[in-house]
Protein backbone atom coordinates (compact mmCIF):
# COMPACT_ATOMS: atom_id res chain seq x y z
CA UNK A 1 0.00 0.00 0.00
CA UNK A 2 1.34 3.28 -0.87
CA UNK A 3 1.50 6.20 1.56
CA UNK A 4 0.83 8.57 -0.93
CA UNK A 5 -0.79 8.92 -4.44
CA UNK A 6 0.77 11.51 -6.67
CA UNK A 7 -2.15 12.49 -9.23
CA UNK A 8 -0.52 14.89 -12.19
CA UNK A 9 -2.56 16.07 -14.83
CA UNK A 10 -0.52 16.50 -18.22
CA UNK A 11 -1.27 17.99 -21.56
CA UNK A 12 1.20 18.96 -24.33
CA UNK A 13 4.70 19.20 -21.69
CA UNK A 14 6.52 16.17 -22.46
CA UNK A 15 9.83 17.18 -21.63
CA UNK A 16 8.70 19.07 -18.42
CA UNK A 17 6.85 15.90 -17.01
CA UNK A 18 10.00 13.70 -18.00
CA UNK A 19 11.76 16.09 -15.52
CA UNK A 20 9.06 15.91 -12.95
CA UNK A 21 8.60 12.35 -12.95
CA UNK A 22 12.69 12.40 -13.14
CA UNK A 23 12.34 14.25 -9.27
CA UNK A 24 9.63 11.87 -8.03
CA UNK A 25 11.60 8.75 -8.83
CA UNK A 26 14.35 10.29 -6.21
CA UNK A 27 11.70 11.36 -3.64
CA UNK A 28 13.01 9.91 -0.04
CA UNK A 29 11.26 8.16 3.06
CA UNK A 30 8.01 7.74 1.25
CA UNK A 31 6.15 5.26 -0.72
CA UNK A 32 4.24 6.79 -4.11
CA UNK A 33 1.96 5.57 -6.42
CA UNK A 34 2.68 7.88 -9.13
CA UNK A 35 -0.48 8.50 -11.12
CA UNK A 36 -0.06 10.52 -15.03
CA UNK A 37 -3.28 11.56 -16.28
CA UNK A 38 -2.71 12.57 -19.98
CA UNK A 39 -5.07 14.74 -21.51
CA UNK A 40 -4.71 13.70 -25.53
CA UNK A 41 -1.28 15.34 -25.42
CA UNK A 42 0.45 15.66 -29.27
CA UNK A 43 3.81 15.58 -28.53
CA UNK A 44 4.43 12.37 -27.36
CA UNK A 45 3.86 12.62 -23.86
CA UNK A 46 1.83 9.37 -23.21
CA UNK A 47 4.66 7.37 -25.50
CA UNK A 48 7.51 9.23 -23.19
CA UNK A 49 6.21 7.90 -19.84
CA UNK A 50 5.33 4.22 -21.54
CA UNK A 51 9.14 4.06 -22.82
CA UNK A 52 10.91 6.29 -19.52
CA UNK A 53 8.65 5.14 -16.33
CA UNK A 54 7.18 1.80 -15.82
CA UNK A 55 6.27 2.80 -12.36
CA UNK A 56 3.85 5.02 -13.45
CA UNK A 57 0.46 4.78 -13.86
CA UNK A 58 -0.56 6.35 -17.10
CA UNK A 59 -3.97 7.07 -17.54
CA UNK A 60 -4.23 8.31 -21.57
CA UNK A 61 -7.14 9.86 -22.54
CA UNK A 62 -8.68 10.71 -25.86
CA UNK A 63 -9.81 14.15 -25.30
CA UNK A 64 -8.87 16.85 -23.26
CA UNK A 65 -10.96 16.36 -19.58
CA UNK A 66 -9.06 19.91 -18.17
CA UNK A 67 -7.22 19.95 -15.08
CA UNK A 68 -10.05 19.42 -12.93
CA UNK A 69 -11.28 16.62 -14.75
CA UNK A 70 -8.37 14.97 -15.30
CA UNK A 71 -7.70 15.67 -11.60
CA UNK A 72 -10.79 14.04 -10.54
CA UNK A 73 -9.96 10.94 -12.84
CA UNK A 74 -6.74 10.23 -11.00
CA UNK A 75 -7.90 10.71 -7.85
CA UNK A 76 -10.50 7.68 -8.15
CA UNK A 77 -7.80 5.56 -9.31
CA UNK A 78 -5.45 6.44 -6.48
CA UNK A 79 -5.30 3.79 -3.47
CA UNK A 80 -3.35 5.92 -1.13
CA UNK A 81 -5.41 7.69 1.76
CA UNK A 82 -3.73 10.97 0.99
CA UNK A 83 -3.45 12.37 -2.53
CA UNK A 84 -1.38 15.16 -4.09
CA UNK A 85 -2.06 17.04 -7.38
CA UNK A 86 0.79 18.34 -9.03
CA UNK A 87 1.32 20.27 -12.02
CA UNK A 88 3.77 18.85 -15.20
CA UNK A 89 6.19 21.55 -14.89
CA UNK A 90 7.55 20.71 -11.27
CA UNK A 91 10.46 19.53 -9.32
CA UNK A 92 10.28 18.52 -5.67
CA UNK A 93 13.05 18.18 -3.76
CA UNK A 94 13.76 14.74 -2.36
CA UNK A 95 12.92 15.14 1.09
CA UNK A 96 9.82 17.82 -0.01
CA UNK A 97 6.83 15.17 -0.22
CA UNK A 98 8.19 13.48 3.09
CA UNK A 99 8.26 16.54 4.77
CA UNK A 100 4.73 17.26 3.59
CA UNK A 101 2.87 14.09 4.07
CA UNK A 102 4.58 13.79 7.75
CA UNK A 103 2.88 17.31 8.40
CA UNK A 104 -0.30 16.18 7.52
CA UNK A 105 -0.62 12.53 8.89
CA UNK A 106 0.46 14.51 12.08
CA UNK A 107 -2.11 17.15 12.36
CA UNK A 108 -5.46 15.85 11.65
CA UNK A 109 -6.59 19.57 12.05
CA UNK A 110 -5.18 20.71 9.02
CA UNK A 111 -7.05 19.70 5.23
CA UNK A 112 -4.17 19.81 2.86
CA UNK A 113 -0.66 21.21 2.81
CA UNK A 114 1.62 22.72 0.23
CA UNK A 115 5.30 23.45 0.06
CA UNK A 116 7.20 26.56 -0.82
CA UNK A 117 7.58 26.78 -4.45
CA UNK A 118 10.65 28.46 -6.43
CA UNK A 119 11.03 29.58 -9.92
CA UNK A 120 14.03 28.00 -11.35
CA UNK A 121 16.09 30.83 -10.99
CA UNK A 122 15.37 30.41 -7.17
CA UNK A 123 13.21 32.95 -6.59
CA UNK A 124 10.18 32.48 -4.59
CA UNK A 125 6.87 32.56 -5.90
CA UNK A 126 3.91 34.38 -3.81
CA UNK A 127 1.85 31.01 -3.69
CA UNK A 128 -1.31 30.31 -1.14
CA UNK A 129 -3.51 32.95 -0.80
CA UNK A 130 -7.12 34.34 1.34
CA UNK A 131 -10.22 33.38 0.30
CA UNK A 132 -11.80 35.11 -3.40
CA UNK A 133 -14.61 37.51 -2.34
CA UNK A 134 -16.64 38.97 -5.10
CA UNK A 135 -14.93 42.32 -4.05
CA UNK A 136 -11.82 41.29 -5.01
CA UNK A 137 -12.93 39.75 -8.28
CA UNK A 138 -14.40 42.99 -9.81
CA UNK A 139 -11.67 44.97 -8.42
CA UNK A 140 -8.97 42.32 -10.53
CA UNK A 141 -10.87 41.62 -13.31
CA UNK A 142 -13.32 43.89 -14.15
CA UNK A 143 -12.61 48.28 -15.44
CA UNK A 144 -13.28 48.50 -11.68
CA UNK A 145 -10.15 48.52 -10.53
CA UNK A 146 -8.87 50.78 -12.86
CA UNK A 147 -11.54 53.19 -11.79
CA UNK A 148 -9.86 52.81 -7.90
CA UNK A 149 -5.95 51.97 -8.87
CA UNK A 150 -5.18 51.95 -4.31
CA UNK A 151 -8.64 49.95 -3.41
CA UNK A 152 -7.56 47.18 -5.90
CA UNK A 153 -3.98 47.49 -4.69
CA UNK A 154 -4.64 47.54 -1.19
CA UNK A 155 -7.09 44.11 -1.98
CA UNK A 156 -4.68 41.98 -3.51
CA UNK A 157 -2.09 42.79 -0.97
CA UNK A 158 -4.55 41.41 1.84
CA UNK A 159 -5.44 38.55 -0.83
CA UNK A 160 -2.02 38.02 -1.26
CA UNK A 161 -0.56 37.79 2.19
CA UNK A 162 1.54 41.02 1.24
CA UNK A 163 3.48 40.95 4.85
CA UNK A 164 4.62 37.39 3.99
CA UNK A 165 7.53 36.52 2.43
CA UNK A 166 7.05 32.46 2.23
CA UNK A 167 10.25 31.92 3.71
CA UNK A 168 8.62 30.55 7.08
CA UNK A 169 5.40 28.48 7.69
CA UNK A 170 2.09 29.43 7.96
CA UNK A 171 -1.66 28.69 8.09
CA UNK A 172 -3.43 30.30 5.19
CA UNK A 173 -6.99 29.76 3.30
CA UNK A 174 -6.45 28.77 -0.07
CA UNK A 175 -3.15 26.61 -1.45
CA UNK A 176 -2.33 26.06 -4.84
CA UNK A 177 -3.16 23.76 -7.47
CA UNK A 178 -0.48 23.08 -8.67
CA UNK A 179 1.45 21.29 -5.35
CA UNK A 180 -1.54 20.11 -3.27
CA UNK A 181 -1.81 17.61 -0.52
CA UNK A 182 -4.92 16.25 1.00
CA UNK A 183 -6.57 13.38 2.17
CA UNK A 184 -7.81 11.61 -0.73
CA UNK A 185 -11.66 11.26 0.26
CA UNK A 186 -11.62 15.52 0.82
CA UNK A 187 -9.78 16.50 -2.23
CA UNK A 188 -12.36 15.92 -5.39
CA UNK A 189 -12.46 19.01 -7.43
CA UNK A 190 -15.64 20.81 -9.02
CA UNK A 191 -15.97 19.57 -12.64
CA UNK A 192 -18.26 22.94 -13.92
CA UNK A 193 -14.44 24.54 -13.52
CA UNK A 194 -11.56 23.66 -16.38
CA UNK A 195 -8.82 24.91 -14.86
CA UNK A 196 -9.18 27.84 -12.59
CA UNK A 197 -11.14 28.36 -8.93
CA UNK A 198 -11.04 24.45 -7.90
CA UNK A 199 -8.60 25.41 -4.92
CA UNK A 200 -10.90 28.52 -4.14
CA UNK A 201 -13.70 26.16 -3.65
CA UNK A 202 -12.05 23.54 -1.54
CA UNK A 203 -11.29 26.11 0.65
CA UNK A 204 -15.05 27.17 1.16
CA UNK A 205 -15.41 24.16 2.96
CA UNK A 206 -16.44 24.53 6.63
CA UNK A 207 -13.93 23.58 9.12
CA UNK A 208 -10.71 24.11 6.24
CA UNK A 209 -7.10 24.52 7.62
CA UNK A 210 -4.44 24.34 5.61
CA UNK A 211 -0.95 24.58 6.16
CA UNK A 212 2.53 26.26 3.95
CA UNK A 213 5.81 24.61 4.66
CA UNK A 214 8.96 26.66 4.01
CA UNK A 215 11.09 23.57 4.08
CA UNK A 216 8.90 21.63 1.38
CA UNK A 217 10.76 23.01 -1.86
CA UNK A 218 9.75 22.57 -5.08
CA UNK A 219 10.79 24.16 -8.21
CA UNK A 220 7.80 25.38 -10.94
CA UNK A 221 8.20 26.54 -13.92
CA UNK A 222 4.98 28.37 -14.32
CA UNK A 223 2.56 29.08 -16.91
CA UNK A 224 4.23 26.24 -19.18
CA UNK A 225 1.36 25.54 -20.21
CA UNK A 226 -1.50 28.62 -19.32
CA UNK A 227 0.36 31.40 -20.69
CA UNK A 228 -1.77 31.76 -23.77
CA UNK A 229 -4.77 34.02 -24.85
CA UNK A 230 -6.87 30.65 -24.84
CA UNK A 231 -6.16 29.62 -21.23
CA UNK A 232 -7.13 33.72 -20.25
CA UNK A 233 -10.16 32.62 -22.28
CA UNK A 234 -10.87 30.11 -19.93
CA UNK A 235 -10.35 31.88 -17.07
CA UNK A 236 -12.91 34.65 -17.72
CA UNK A 237 -15.12 31.65 -18.48
CA UNK A 238 -14.40 29.83 -15.22
CA UNK A 239 -14.60 33.25 -12.78
CA UNK A 240 -17.94 34.04 -13.79
CA UNK A 241 -19.11 30.08 -13.22
CA UNK A 242 -17.17 30.31 -9.89
CA UNK A 243 -18.53 33.65 -9.33
CA UNK A 244 -22.32 32.28 -9.50
CA UNK A 245 -21.76 29.21 -8.10
CA UNK A 246 -20.24 31.40 -4.88
CA UNK A 247 -22.30 34.33 -4.80
CA UNK A 248 -25.02 33.52 -7.02
CA UNK A 249 -26.23 34.96 -10.36
CA UNK A 250 -26.80 39.02 -10.10
CA UNK A 251 -23.34 39.69 -8.83
CA UNK A 252 -22.29 37.29 -12.12
CA UNK A 253 -24.03 39.24 -14.30
CA UNK A 254 -22.57 42.36 -12.18
CA UNK A 255 -19.20 40.19 -13.01
CA UNK A 256 -19.68 39.85 -16.53
CA UNK A 257 -20.69 43.38 -17.77
CA UNK A 258 -17.87 45.18 -15.67
CA UNK A 259 -15.24 42.63 -17.25
CA UNK A 260 -15.67 42.77 -20.51
CA UNK A 261 -14.31 45.58 -21.65
CA UNK A 262 -10.92 44.10 -19.81
CA UNK A 263 -11.70 40.73 -22.05
CA UNK A 264 -11.97 42.58 -25.11
CA UNK A 265 -8.78 44.93 -24.40
CA UNK A 266 -6.98 41.29 -24.07
CA UNK A 267 -8.47 39.75 -26.69
CA UNK A 268 -7.25 42.82 -29.25
CA UNK A 269 -3.79 42.90 -27.88
CA UNK A 270 -3.58 38.81 -29.34
CA UNK A 271 -4.55 39.09 -32.49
Amino acid sequence: MPDLSVVIVNYNTRDLLRNCLLSLRASEGVALEIIVVDNASADGSAAMVRAEFAEVRLLAQSLNTWFCGGNNIGIRAATADYALLLNPDTEVAPEALALMLSALRGNPDYAGVSGQMTYPDGGVQLTCSRQTSFTRLLLDHSALGYLLPSLRRRSRERHFYADWDRLSDRDVDVLPGSCMMMRRADILLDEDLLLYFPEDTLARKPGRKCRFLAGARITHHEKSATGSFFARRIFFRDMLVYCRKQFGTGPMLLLWLLSRPVYWVMRARNR
